[in-house]
């Protein structure tokens, strides 16, 4: 009786998580091996394909504009990874401070985050416009820094720049909110007993804050890493002239040469990057 007990439960088990089995396989699994079964054709519009083994791979990797695509990827992750992580954590220790209008700040602060990223990239647009953008009338008619109007965001000097400072701008409120929510819950008799002991307010934050918060940084740093090097529509969005992987698969995949093969072999080996970095995630912060 028991033994029937257990299968009923356990048969039970499997019809419940079926439906999530299924749609994880459709929206997940489905997908990427019919990603690798692509890497290894030749796809044509009309929608024929031809097996060309690992010919998309070693044209990707002997492609110039590949490399500078991965090269302008690594910048980005590295330098919004590393300025998302810097600003959350300066404006989260700012916001444990006690201060007047301290609730409409913080609310205020998150914005940038939940605001849709349509309307902000028009914002943005709008303020580096050389026409009529605030940003050419200060730094050209008031201030003299430059001789003449250019537009900023479409220069292939400084565009990737910009777009750093807009992911860094429209993501760190959720570095923020995770860096505050530790730092609340430190015990305030580590500073107190740190106070009587002659620290400083360096001391405590190198003594105290830091390895407190040290499991939350590393767990940011790593997940901003994993969904910087996803990011698209920001890009996309707000200038054509930064190419970063995701970018760079798009226009070769449904723009210009519309080479879905080599399309997915780039996807496929961006896919590989991000899944070092999933196991590093897994291994070291969720210590599966």
């Amino acid at each position: 009786m028991k033994g029937t007990l257990q299968q009923q439960q356990a048969r039970l088990g499997v019809r419940l998580i079926a439906p999530a089995v299924v749609i994880i396989g459709l929206l997940i699994v489905y997908p990427v091996f019919y990603n690798l079964f692509l890497s290894f054709h030749d796809v044509k519009l009309s929608g024929e394909s031809s097996f060309v083994g690992l010919s998309n791979y070693a044209a990707v990797i002997t492609d110039i504009e590949f490399w500078r695509a991965f090269l302008t990827t690594a910048l980005y992750v590295f330098f919004t990874t590393l300025g998302t992580t810097l600003f959350g954590l300066v404006v989260a220790l700012a916001m444990n401070r006690q201060f007047p209008g301290q609730g409409v700040v913080r609310s205020l602060l998150l914005l940038p985050y939940i605001a849709p990223v349509i309307s902000v990239v028009f914002a943005w647009q709008f303020f580096f416009d050389p026409v009529n953008g605030i940003f050419m009338h200060l730094v050209v008619d008031q201030w003299g820094l430059y001789p003449e109007r250019f537009n900023l965001i479409r220069s292939p000097r400084y565009a990737l720049w910009v777009a750093i400072v807009f992911s860094v701008w429209k993501n760190f409120p959720f570095t923020y909110l995770m860096i505050l929510s530790r730092l609340q819950a430190i015990d305030e008799n580590l500073y107190e007993a740190a106070e009587i002991d002659g620290c400083t307010g360096i001391k405590k934050f190198f003594y105290i804050t830091l390895p407190e918060i040290y499991f939350v940084l590393g767990s940011i740093v790593l997940m901003r890493i994993i969904w910087n090097m996803n990011k698209f529509e920001d890009i996309y969005l707000l200038t054509d002239n930064v190419k970063t992987l995701p970018v760079y698969t798009y226009f070769k995949a449904f723009t210009g040469a519309l080479d879905m093969g080599q399309g997915s072999a780039i996807s496929l080996i961006q896919f590989a990057i991000l899944i070092s970095f999933i196991i590093l995630y897994v291994k070291k912060v969720l210590k599966w």
